[in-house]
């Protein structure tokens, strides 16, 4: 009995989430398969209980953080228990095998969360380890927000500036917008060189700290979330940049 308790115990406080996310550009012709993808794949993803959290998701022109959609990148989004589950999911899965069908660049990038605040869509999605990244790794950020109808104007411009700023950030490497809604429900992934480098831009750059006190002082925002990640493992390109 206490060798089972010991065990389980053991997996517990080795539990290590692992979170996926693959952004694909799609072939001009093959953009109504895109679309098509984002009602058809909902449903086996539903299935899939060992998917924890999903999100199918558009992105911006080019995948780029303050640019409207090009309905040529698509993203999905998944967490899972551990890598195996994830491994099978990108092995035999009939969503991955759309997307790599009508695709024609892929990248996809295996997440480790370490930190995570907020909300998203009334969940918690990621589930932090508690070790710290030591500073001389490179880190992924995730932000999402879900948009006040009555304030989408406002924020696309202002956001622009801090996106510009973004990609002159010393240390900055590599960032993608995406979301459910291109307007509403909004996402930013960005890779960085190491921790200090992204807190230098999130909390000393002027563009992206005033857009911090504008999000809290104009409200924004119904629903926010913050997370941090190790970066496990990464493959493919996105307009043709790798981490390799």
């Amino acid at each position: 009995m206490i060798t089972v308790i010991s065990l389980v115990l053991t997996e517990l406080t080795t539990f290590s989430m692992i979170v996926a996310l693959t952004i694909t550009k799609f072939r001009n012709s093959t953009i109504p398969f895109a679309f098509l993808g984002m009602a058809v794949l909902r449903f086996p993803l539903w299935l899939n209980k060992q998917c924890r959290f999903w999100k199918l998701m558009g992105s911006g022109k080019d995948a780029q953080v303050d640019s409207g959609p090009d309905f040529k990148h698509w993203a999905i989004l998944t967490t899972w228990d551990s890598k195996l589950d994830c491994d099978n999911f990108y092995k035999q899965s009939f969503p991955i095998k759309w997307f790599r069908f009508f695709g024609m660049e892929e990248f996809t990038i295996l997440l480790k969360p370490l930190s995570s605040h907020g909300l998203w869509s009334g969940k918690q999605p990621f589930i932090a380890d508690k070790n710290e990244v030591s500073l001389n790794k490179r880190v992924a950020v995730i932000t999402r927000a879900a948009i006040h109808f009555k304030k989408v104007k406002e924020f696309k411009s202002n956001i622009k500036r801090a996106a510009i700023e973004m990609r002159k950030a010393d240390g900055y490497i590599l960032s993608a917008g995406v979301g459910e809604n291109p307007f509403l429900d909004q996402a930013t992934f960005s890779i960085w060189e190491d921790l200090d480098s992204m807190k230098n831009y999130a909390y000393k750059s002027v563009d992206h700290s005033d857009i911090i006190k504008l999000t809290r002082k104009r409200k924004w925002y119904s629903e926010e979330l913050f997370a941090r990640f190790e970066i496990i493992e990464s493959q493919g390109s996105l307009n043709g940049q790798s981490l390799v």
